[in-house]
């Protein structure tokens, strides 16, 4: 099928994949048995570097557009964080950009943005920042947004096998997502790709459940009231990161639920956006806990909507009538 947004989508892989090559270099630096889990610094230089290397990618290629980033560099610009500012640039040189502290941190702020476009991109660039600590699921979460619809969704997950069925196969995924011309999954290190499919689960009780690993981040007392509900009795697998989309895009689960944890959370579209088009053109249905469509015409919050409910679609009105029923 052809590509409405092939330069866009050529210039997204590029950058995802090399912010995926700098995380995954900060976070082997580092040594497992030392590593400190209140040192939250390898995973602060690796979510900067991140982000400096696609916000320069797309200011680069496409000047005019809006990127709605998670971070800002104002805690780097304080003279005591010279030393910090200056690792990151290394990081980001250590791929093939040839940066200064003061070019990253310009190319940090390239996603101040904050409010709605008729086009924008929004990105986070280290999704899952307990999972990469832990050595676990993080991901890199691009979107294009277009009056409003996510039109091209990118997931760079450095820790994902990239097929599932094959034991001794290479580890780093990217899914690639475009509206309407459906998706592909693409090996960090290869050319290796492969087109995934959710399942076609129908039978509530069979659903295979994921779910976030902080219950901060979702209610896991409703997601068992939920799964009770719908007959499932298999524990729920639990990892981190927008990884959890690209799960049920390929089939290794059929159901992602992140359920509201207090009344008025709002979730965060750079949370979302890349993960749902993934899920989308899998063949999933994603919507929020009350069944509709995410709304990103509200800048960076998805105010409009509560929680999410994301599926492979065959069982989704069950799904959305059980989460009814739990009293979300």
């Amino acid at each position: 099928m052809s590509s409405r947004y092939q330069r866009e989508r050529e210039v997204a892989l590029e950058a995802v994949r090399t912010a995926c090559l700098a995380c995954r270099n900060v976070r082997s630096a580092v040594d497992p048995a030392k590593l400190d889990k209140s040192d939250r610094s390898p995973v602060t230089i690796a979510d900067f570097a991140s982000q400096a290397i696609v916000c320069r990618a797309i200011r680069r290629s496409f000047p005019d557009d809006p990127i709605i980033a998670e971070e800002d560099a104002a805690a780097l610009q304080k003279a005591e964080m010279a030393e910090f500012r200056g690792r990151i640039a290394a990081e980001v040189t250590a791929v093939g950009i040839e940066a200064d502290a003061a070019q990253v941190c310009e190319w940090i702020d390239e996603g101040h943005a904050t409010e709605f476009s008729p086009r924008f991109w929004t990105l986070d660039p280290i999704d899952g920042t307990k999972g990469f600590l832990r050595g676990g699921q993080y991901a890199v979460a691009l979107a294009l947004i277009v009056e409003g619809e996510i039109v091209l969704g990118l997931l760079g997950c450095p820790n994902l096998v990239f097929d599932p069925d094959r034991a001794d196969g290479p580890v780093g995924a990217i899914s690639v997502a475009e509206r309407g011309a459906g998706i592909s999954v693409m090996a960090i290190d290869s050319d290796e790709t492969a087109d995934v499919r959710v399942s076609s689960t129908s039978e509530t009780s069979q659903l295979r459940l994921c779910e976030s690993v902080e219950s901060g981040h979702s209610s896991h007392g409703h997601s068992a009231q939920i799964a009770e509900e719908l007959g499932i009795s298999s524990d729920p697998v639990r990892l981190d990161s927008q990884a959890k989309y690209a799960t049920v895009a390929r089939g290794e689960a059929d159901l992602y639920l992140r359920l509201p944890t207090r009344p008025g959370y709002v979730e965060r579209i750079w949370d979302h956006a890349g993960g749902v088009l993934v899920v989308e053109e899998a063949g999933g249905t994603v919507t929020d806990v009350d069944g509709k469509p995410l709304d990103f015409t509200k800048g960076a919050g998805l105010s409009a909507n509560r929680g999410v409910v994301a599926s492979n679609g065959t069982a989704h009105e069950a799904v959305l009538a059980a989460v009814r029923k739990a009293g979300v």
